[in-house]
């Protein structure tokens, strides 16, 4: 009998080279790893851009989920450094496809300080003589039937202080009008929700950003709550409502901080008081809450009511 050669039968037995799938598969199955994807992008398919003219109200529709980073906190006295945005068509059911990418970058009127390029990698040479092309980012975003950012009361100020076009427009809120709990997830920062969800990417970075947001988005549920655009959807057609407190007194400034109001100063012509926004089907126990705790029977709060191309403004 031919004997077989004693290299060929090492190799014979030599356990053979796993694709990237199969060793991610085998890892996971053993229940002590969890493997993170790099995100990639969806690709963008620009011929299914739904036409400006078509009839309102008719699927597909047009989203803009969009991240800004800025030199600082207060859209009053800060700038944009970047604007990032990512077009896409959603139905009643979620998001379809990706049919647009807009990212730029702008120099601001003073130096980036480096808190600001240490969260955000962005640096004084990577934006040296780079401006944003406001009309471009106008037309981008015209033929939008939302705007969706993660944390809209910071980002959209920035936005309709950047550029016309915004404030016209249905702003949903990924944090405030998500319940991410219920969903299963432990937090609401996008670097939680993205790893959550199998990925990591590039975070702080505005474009990157906005793909990580779509992609968790357009995440099934794992719980027996609604997806998650879903319920931004739903959140997006029901009106919310804006309670003044005028004329509070000082000393129980603290009961309604504590029970989630926040302070204007009087700019963007609001009033100059305490304020927070609830659900419509909080307004009874709030008016009660205002009666009973507040004014002692002499009511004086004003409710503005709000759709979603007024939520989130300054």
């Amino acid at each position: 009998m031919r004997r077989v050669p004693a290299a060929k039968t090492a190799a014979s037995l030599a356990p053979k080279p796993e694709g990237e799938t199969a060793m991610v598969e085998r890892l996971e199955r053993t229940g002590r790893y969890r493997v993170l994807r790099k995100l990639v992008p969806r690709e963008v398919l620009a011929h299914l851009h739904p036409p400006a003219d078509r009839t309102p109200g008719a699927w597909p529709r047009l989203g803009v989920v969009l991240d800004t980073e800025t030199t600082g906190l207060d859209h009053a006295a800060h700038e944009v450094i970047e604007l990032g945005m990512v077009a896409f068509t959603y139905d009643e059911m979620g998001v379809c496809d990706v049919v647009g990418v807009f990212s730029q970058l702008q120099q601001p009127t003073g130096p980036i300080t480096s808190d600001i390029t240490r969260i955000t990698g962005i640096t004084d040479e990577m934006v040296a003589g780079q401006r944003i092309d406001l009309e471009a980012v106008r037309r981008f975003v015209e033929p939008a039937d939302l705007v969706i950012a993660h944390n809209a009361r910071f980002d959209r100020p920035f936005c309709e202080k950047l550029c016309p076009g915004f404030e016209a427009k249905p702003w949903a809120c990924s944090v405030s009008e998500v319940d991410w709990t219920a969903l299963g997830f432990e937090g609401t920062k996008l670097g939680y929700l993205i790893g959550q969800c199998g990925y990591f990417h590039n975070g702080h970075r505005a474009v990157d950003d906005c793909h990580a947001l779509l992609e968790v988005l357009s995440q099934p549920s794992r719980t027996q709550a609604l997806p998650a655009f879903r319920q931004l959807l739903a959140s997006t057609s029901a009106p919310r409502f804006r309670v003044h407190a005028l004329g509070s007194p000082f000393h129980i400034k603290d009961i309604l901080k504590a029970r989630g109001y926040r302070w204007s100063d009087g700019s963007g012509r609001q009033p100059k008081c305490w304020w927070r926004e609830i659900a419509e089907d909080a307004m009874d126990e709030e008016m009660h809450f205002l009666e009973a705790e507040i004014y002692a029977g002499g009511m004086n709060a004003h409710v503005e009511r709000l759709t979603a191309c007024e939520r989130f403004k300054a």
